[in-house]
């Protein structure tokens, strides 16, 4: 008979098969009322599983992180019986819980909108309050597909007749609603509370293939309490603020149209930005013992087929026929095949190991036009894209240097800390069982000796071989993934990449493939909402405009913009015919950091007033001063230390 053993060590005997809900009941009141589901053996599962044999429990109450996804599962659920009850016809097909929230695709002739919410949350509500138990059940693979069949529920009967022929074909009851899922459950729709909301309503296509039905996709947010959702709510009010694509517009720094779907306009203040980031990075890489590199965008077939690309990421790849040669070309997705071909020019030694060969690599991407997302999700952009080639013995001193250089980066820029994400083999793969095991434990023994901590991100590696994944957190607590480092057994062999190694004998390099900002574009678009617009002085496309009180000091405002400029500054000046406080409202509206006042007493003592960004005061220096000190403040931190 089944013995417990609880999280303090413990242990309780029981004579018979027990459930979850017995066990807690067992220890207490208290624990059996705030008990929502366990963990058994370090699996999820519903309070209501039988226990038959000896076992570790933790129990999942309402304070524990776990139970937000239980909540947003469930809640999904709470949707669709919702939907189906207001809206008869309407066909369900799939309810994940997601970051933050859930969702529910449903088949009706006619999309949801907004309007409908109301309905919809006052439907979901009473669910809850009705507080029904969610109770399983299994059937029969054909009884299952039936029973649906006969609802006119093709969605779930195509899902069932895909699954693989060992799994078990489960469903949950809410009451009189049955749905197709794996589980596990809270113990009834009355666990799930009332923080939820539902947020918008999008198209998506059937299994996300665009040549199947189009469904309407309803989102919401749920969270363990009402000051959780408020908080949630009032983050996303300031994510509203900080929109990159509003602040873009508002500043003049780019657009996007659909003449070029998925690309960049960037416009001369945008690209200023765009310039000073790469030249920093350029810096930093240089004296990191990087080489700088540029390769082709158009690239022969044979070479992807050669990488694995082809087979694993074509349907993301744009393709050119060369009619008179008979070729096939792709835009390069990415750059690692072709450094590859740069590092098979001549016979390498092991004495030029590591080799670091970065690139600002211009790639493109097919996204679905409903996956694009300002300039955080485009068709077109550039990577600060490296790869390193080491030797097995080398990825640990190379992941070392890495961090401590993305550290620094991140640092630079605003970030303070990031979080980092382990992901091992997909099911999607190139390689062996044993190729994927020396990659993964030496990027585990990596991480241990540069004392990086993660956390595991089953199934999420590239094809060839597992990744950290580097997480930023911005300045209203959102997430971030944005820098890489990659452990490559497979494409140096596939791609016959060799050095001579000091026994004589050739050998296959290690690939480690990194980026730090990922994308410019993205990246860009996430510092714009870091700091709203108010960029740092060093980053800002306009850092001084120079507006004279008065036209008879235009002449010295022009002195003032030529010293200034002089020093390097981005400077302009505003000798519109407007008075001094329209000029700061609408320099200010441009977030420009300092706004340098002059007026007759400023040019007959050669002096400016500057004034900053959110600051009503103003600081008087002599010019010479001010020069000197927005100099110093407009420097780059990398040139800044080296000065210091």
């Amino acid at each position: 008979m089944p013995a417990i053993t609880l999280p303090d060590g413990s242990q309780r005997s029981f004579d018979a098969p027990v459930t979850g809900a017995e066990v807690a009941a067992s220890i207490g009141p208290g624990l059996a009322k705030a008990a929502l589901a366990m963990k058994l053996d370090g699996k999820i599962v519903d309070l209501s599983t039988v226990i038959a044999e000896d076992a570790k429990i933790i129990f999942i109450t309402r304070r524990d992180e776990d139970a937000l996804e239980m909540i947003r599962h469930d809640c999904a659920h709470v949707l669709a019986e919702a939907v189906q009850t207001l809206f008869p016809g309407t066909q369900v097909t799939i309810g994940p819980s997601i970051e933050n929230g859930f969702y529910y695709d449903f088949a009706r002739n006619e999309p949801f909108t907004t309007a409908d919410f109301a309905a919809i949350e006052a439907k979901m509500r009473e669910i809850v309050q009705r507080n029904s138990p969610f109770i399983r059940s299994e059937q029969d693979r054909d009884a299952a597909i039936a029973f649906f069949e006969a609802k006119g529920e093709r969605f779930k009967a195509e899902l069932i007749r895909d699954l693989p022929g060992t799994e078990t074909i489960s469903f949950y009851s809410q009451g009189e609603w049955l749905d197709l899922c794996r589980g596990p459950h809270m113990r009834s729709t009355g666990d799930i509370g009332g923080a939820f909301k539902l947020m918008k309503v999008a198209g998506a296509y059937w299994r996300g293939d665009h040549t199947k039905p189009m469904l309407s996709r309803i989102y919401g947010t749920a969270w363990r309490d009402q000051k959780e959702l408020d908080a949630y709510l009032r983050m996303l009010e300031e994510a509203e603020k900080r929109d990159h694509r509003r602040i873009g517009k508002e500043m003049n720094l780019f657009h996007l149209q659909e003449e070029a779907t998925g690309s960049v306009f960037w416009h001369p203040k945008g690209w200023k930005i765009y310039r000073t980031a790469e030249a920093y990075m350029r810096r930093r890489l240089e004296a990191t013992g990087y080489q700088e590199v540029k390769t082709p965008q158009l690239v022969d077939r044979a070479l992807w087929e050669a990488s694995g690309h082809w087979e694993k990421y074509r349907e993301n790849m744009f393709q050119a026929i060369v009619e008179d040669e008979d070729k096939t070309l792709a835009l390069k997705p990415m750059n690692c095949p072709c450094h590859v071909l740069i590092f098979r020019q001549g016979l390498r030694s092991y004495r030029e190991l590591p080799m670091r060969m970065a690139e600002f690599g211009a790639c493109h991407r097919y996204e679905p036009s409903g996956a694009l997302h300002g300039i955080m999700r485009v068709r077109a952009f550039t990577q600060d894209d490296a790869h390193i080639f080491c030797t097995e013995d080398q990825i640990a001193s190379e992941t070392v240097q890495f961090v401590a250089l993305l550290d620094s980066i991140y640092k630079d820029f605003g970030f303070e800390s990031f979080r980092v994400k382990f992901s091992d083999r997909p099911e999607k793969r190139a390689g062996s069982d044993d190729v994927w095991d020396r990659a993964e434990g030496a990027l585990k023994e990596a991480c241990a000796i540069a004392g990086v901590d993660y956390e595991l991100n089953p199934g999420e590696g590239a094809f060839y071989g597992p990744k950290l994944e580097f997480v930023l957190r911005d300045a209203i607590g959102r997430d971030w993934q944005c820098g890489t480092l990659q452990v490559d057994f497979v494409l140096p062999e596939r791609l016959d990449a060799e050095y001579v190694g000091e026994d004589g004998a050739r050998h296959r390099p290690v690939m480690l493939h990194r980026a730090i900002l990922g994308s410019f574009e993205r990246f860009l678009g996430i510092l714009i909402e870091q700091y709203a617009g108010r960029f740092p002085l060093w980053l800002a496309p306009v850092q001084i405009v120079v507006a004279p009180i008065v036209s008879d000091a235009d002449g010295y405002a022009e002195e003032v913009a030529a010293a200034f400029k002089a020093a390097g500054l981005a400077v302009t000046t505003d000798l519109a015919n407007a008075k001094i406080q329209a000029k700061i409202r609408e320099h200010s509206m441009q977030h420009v950091p300092v706004i340098a006042v002059v007026g007759r007493k400023e040019a007959e003592a050669r002096t400016v007033a500057l004034r900053r960004l959110g600051v009503e005061a103003q600081e008087t220096l002599s010019l010479d001063d001010a020069v000197a000190l927005l100099a110093a403040e407009a420097m780059p931190p990398d040139l800044k230390r080296l000065r210091d």
